[in-house]
């Protein structure tokens, strides 16, 4: 007999100064799928998540609306669990990390850590907003990128060199808070050790916890030497205060992943399990996992675990990683109508068109998903409509009606039936492994064989006949329990329907009794389980998002940058600017940001990194056309090869407004140069 397990899941905490959009829930429904289906195998699971509710950006906002940001992060968490219960995300409790349960493990993981002597203090210099009279966070400053002088970057890195810095390397730096232009002031900050940390963190990272992808990509912070971590803030500041240190709060994601702890808490405290322990304890023998998406790799398998360690509390045993989702092969955009809000969704479409979509293209790697509306149309409608709904409505109608609602009492093809039933270890090792893709590949095919079944035998034929009373019963039976073994492999995925399914079939869909077929027993009245997927709801989607976004952006005349200070003409000459054609373009392995663009300008051809991954999804769109370059740049050493220039783009102030590659008008050639 098989152990029952012991698992802990979580998925990665919502910030709660936005809605939940479609790219949320990519992962959120790939964690649901997984702990649904170890529910159907009888695990003692628990699933937890919460809002992240602490840092500048929640005290701003919530001082923007003029309300506290108590008030602020109670409204979004009611909305995020509205739209968390609609799209049915099984959660067993989601808190919030500004709680007592929260509070009361932070400090005492900050007291651990201190007495274990991993907390130390140092004064640093910070950039501080004269006007707002506060220190700024680094994604509150922008300027002008010390390495590559490309303007408008944040105070952390450059999204077009991918170079990382101190803010206070930043040229011409300006608060995004005031406008101001920031000062140097000094203030006392803690830092935790993690360097002392490096060695448990290499063999933990190789130990199979993370896949093969992004262990090699953590292995990057290692080569360039781990540094101390920065886990204090000074007032004002939303968060928890650190102990015995008036003025100081513990940084945002100091507590922020403390809240899977401070959740997991609040239910057994709720539920009077006294299981915590049990759980998070140094020794533990219980399971957890984290889902979360690749942008919060570094500090779930870097800070998180050396804070675990150095506390003496258990480790994760894996951390699964997801990427991004992209709409019809592009970034979400607003102003396309494709930055979809889970709500927004939800008023048109039945989640489990979407939960079905997204589990087909999962799998256990990090590539990321594309949402593409025709195809998620088309999908849904072939696969859950035409074939698996199709074989109950095909079978139904004359089992109610001719019979009764009886099925027979024996199964008419005892060797496909089996069949169907010995698929059920290939299928569950599947989900076991987060390839729902293959598993739903799987289910399909056996869709595709119990839709042949039905069209060999012909019920609508047999019906007709004198005598085969008996004939017809077996036959649209048989169609019946193929079904339901079908809803069975599908109800982690499908919920909604596998509940409809259940209140047809007045039978429960249970893994472990799929081998025993519903002989003699009665169904109820066959009624539409699934709608299929009309264009016309999809462009409503669309059409309502947009106006979501008309109304939220504040009118504009343009989207321009303030012009920056003037050059005189010598300056100005001094930028040699030539055509190039792009000879070829591809992703950069290991960057989130980059492209890698051959250039050919005429006498030569140059390799140049340029960060538009995001806006050209597809970089082969970009082979055979003319663009402008930097040819003059002084080569760049990235961590990926030498970039020899620089591409021109145009961009707005807004994310939204999108970024644009450059291009000369017609007639221009390869190596002329732009005067």
């Amino acid at each position: 007999m098989t152990t029952q397990r012991k698992i802990l899941v979580t998925c990665a905490l919502p910030y709660a100064n936005g809605a939940i959009h479609l790219g949320h829930m990519l992962e959120h429904i790939q964690a649901d799928v997984w702990v649904r289906y170890q529910r159907m195998r009888g695990n003692e699971i628990y699933f937890i998540c919460a809002d992240d509710a602490h840092g500048t950006p929640i005290m701003l906002k919530a001082q923007q609306l003029g309300i506290t940001p108590e008030q602020m992060i109670s409204e979004v968490k009611t909305e995020h669990q509205r739209d968390f219960a609609g799209f049915n995300i099984s959660y067993d409790n989601y808190h919030s990390t500004h709680s007592s349960e929260n509070r009361e493990i932070s400090a005492q993981i900050y007291k651990r850590l201190k007495a274990n002597g991993y907390i130390k203090t140092k004064v640093i210099s910070q950039l501080f907003d004269p006007e707002k009279q506060m220190f700024l966070p680094d994604r509150f400053v922008k300027g002008t990128c010390p390495r590559c002088k490309a303007p408008d970057q944040y105070g952390d890195n450059c999204e077009v060199c991918s170079a990382t810095y101190n803010p206070i390397d930043l040229i011409n730096p300006k608060s995004v808070v005031s406008g101001a232009t920031p000062i140097l002031k000094e203030s006392e900050h803690f830092f935790f050790d993690l360097p002392a940390f490096s060695t448990m963190l290499q063999e933990w990272i190789r130990s199979g916890t993370l896949q093969d992808q992004v262990a090699n990509k953590m292995q990057e912070w290692f080569e360039s030497g781990l540094q101390p971590w920065d886990i204090s803030r000074d007032a004002p500041y939303f968060g928890f205060e650190i102990p015995n240190a008036p003025g100081k709060y513990f940084y945002v994601w100091l507590d922020a992943p403390i809240g899977y702890m401070g959740s997991f808490l609040n239910y057994c405290n709720t539920q009077n399990k006294p299981i915590f322990d049990e759980f998070w304890n140094k020794d533990s023998s219980t399971e957890l996992y984290h889902f979360i998406g690749k942008d919060i790799v570094y500090f779930h398998s870097l800070f998180w675990p050396a804070m675990l360690e150095g506390s003496e509390h258990r480790k994760p045993s894996n951390i699964f990683v997801h990427g991004y989702v992209t709409v019809d092969g592009a970034k979400m955009s607003k102003s396309r109508g494709t930055f979809i809000q889970a709500s927004t969704y939800l008023k048109h479409l039945d989640p489990d068109c979407l939960r079905y979509y997204y589990a087909a293209k999962l799998s256990p790697h990090i590539d990321d998903i594309d949402l593409n509306l025709e195809d998620f149309v088309q999908r849904v409608n072939s696969d859950l409509v035409n074939k698996v709904v199709n074989i109950a409505s095909r079978s139904a109608g004359f089992i109610y009606k001719r019979f009764d609602g009886k099925l027979s009492d024996n199964v008419a093809e005892p060797a496909l039936y089996a069949y169907f039933v010995e698929k059920s270890q290939i299928i569950a090792d599947y989900f076991e492994q987060r390839e729902s893709g293959k598993a739903i590949r799987e289910i399909m095919a056996l869709a595709d064989e119990a839709n042949r079944y039905i069209d060999e035998k012909a019920p609508w034929v047999v019906a007709k006949q004198e005598g085969q009373d008996q004939t017809l019963q077996d036959i649209c039976s048989m169609g019946i329990h193929l079904f339901r073994i079908l809803m069975t492999y599908l109800k982690p995925i499908v919920p909604s329907l596998a509940e409809r399914t259940e209140a047809f079939l007045n039978s429960k869909l249970e893994w472990n009794t799929i081998a025993n077929a519903l002989t003699g027993h009665k169904i109820n009245q066959f009624k539409a389980l699934f709608n299929r997927i009309d264009m016309d709801k999809i462009t409503a989607m669309i059409e309502e998002t947009k106006e979501q976004a008309a109304l939220a952006t504040p009118a504009k005349t343009n989207v321009a940058e303030p012009i920056a200070d003037t050059i005189n003409f010598d300056d100005f000459a001094k930028v040699d600017m030539r055509v190039a054609l792009i000879k070829h373009a591809c992703f950069v392995e290991g960057s989130d940001k980059l492209l890698q663009l051959t250039l050919d300008i005429g006498d030569e051809t140059r390799n140049v990194f340029s960060g538009i991954k995001q806006f050209y999804p597809d970089p082969e769109v970009l082979i055979g056309r003319l663009t402008i370059m930097i040819a003059n740049l002084a080569p760049r050493k990235m961590r990926f090869g030498v970039s020899e220039g620089m591409v021109l783009c145009a961009s707005g102030k807004d994310d939204g407004d999108g970024v644009y590659l450059l291009s000369p008008d017609s007639g221009a050639k390869p190596g002329m140069r732009i005067s």
